[in-house]
């Protein structure tokens, strides 16, 4: 056991250069191949030019995170690998040591994200794919957040539409598997709140959809809106509120001996609804019943105005 003071292993701590074997240029920086221990215990081993990592190389982290890839000028750059502690993974573009261009992220929980990043976030076009449930949302990404024209495709039906913040507003309809569709419009209900509670509430929206009609099957082009179709019998029921919400699970950790990348990244938390579905076909049988009802009466009164001529015949 050593005798030495805890500010005595501060100070040996911070003198520790590290170590390093490998090749260096005529001014003594490393360059080429090499192998370093960095004074913080993580370990890099790859290509070097003119002190600095740059090349193809493989770089550890002491807490068990590792990336295999490209560096420039020290930073992930190029196309790289970055595997972490508690399973995810991303494969792709980096650019400055953030995930940056297109690549696929592979969450802790199965879940997976395939499509375009900015400066660390999912941004642009992209697919995320829910492993237990089997739903994909595939379309417009903004800082992180569901956002732009999308579709968000479950087991027999689909929904089409806009998306803000992660939620469903405006125009858009759901599309059965048994061959029609249904408009309608997702609004928020509109709450006084102060200021201060403003943040909060924008993460807790439940969006309420009110349908519109049902029709036969048409082409939908995302980002352009167009006038309803004309309704088309039997009129449907209203879907009841659907949530879509996202809700952080995945960790990310914090590098060390690097600028520390963004230590969460969120998984989505979508719950596929068949009641859009039942909802349409009740709507059909509710029509059905009334249709065969008022036939029924139609009946009876015909039946009783025979009775009555009878009658007076007699």
């Amino acid at each position: 056991m050593s005798d030495l003071g805890s500010e005595e292993f501060e100070e040996e701590a911070e003198n520790d250069l590290g170590e390093y074997e490998g090749e260096r240029n005529a001014a003594g920086e490393r360059h080429g191949h090499g192998r370093a221990r960095l004074p913080n215990g993580d370990t890099y081993e790859g290509e070097y030019a003119n002190g600095l990592r740059n090349g193809r190389g493989t770089y550890r982290f002491k807490n068990g995170a590792r990336y295999i890839g490209e560096f420039f000028d020290n930073k992930k750059h190029g196309q790289g690998v970055f595997m972490y502690p508690d399973g995810s993974k991303y494969e792709g573009e980096w650019v400055g040591d953030q995930r940056h261009g297109n690549g696929v992220y592979y969450y802790m929980n199965g879940d997976t994200y395939t499509g375009e990043w900015l400066n660390h976030y999912r941004h642009g076009q992209g697919t995320y794919l829910y492993a237990e449930t089997g739903s994909k949302y595939v379309g417009g990404w903004v800082n992180g957040q569901q956002e732009g024209a999308a579709e968000l495709i479950h087991l027999n039906h689909r929904y089409q539409g806009k998306f803000v913040n992660g939620n469903p507003i405006g125009r858009g309809k759901y599309v059965f598997d048994i061959g029609c569709e249904q408009h309608g419009e997702y609004t928020h209900l509109d709450q006084d709140k102060g200021e201060e509670e403003e943040e909060e509430e924008s993460q807790s929206i439940i969006p309420k959809w009110k349908a519109k009609n049902i029709t036969k099957l048409t082409l939908w082009t995302p980002g352009v809106e167009k006038p309803l179709p004309p309704e088309e019998p039997p009129a449907a029921e209203e879907i009841p509120e659907t949530a879509v919400a996202e809700e952080p699970v995945a960790e990310e950790p914090v590098e060390v001996g690097e600028p520390p990348a963004e230590a969460t990244e969120p998984t989505e938390d979508l719950f596929p609804s068949k009641e859009g579905e039942e909802e349409e076909e009740g709507g059909k049988e509710d029509q059905v019943d009334q249709v065969n009802t008022s036939l029924e009466e139609k009946e009876e009164e015909s039946k009783e105005s025979e009775e009555a001529e009878t009658g007076k015949e007699e």
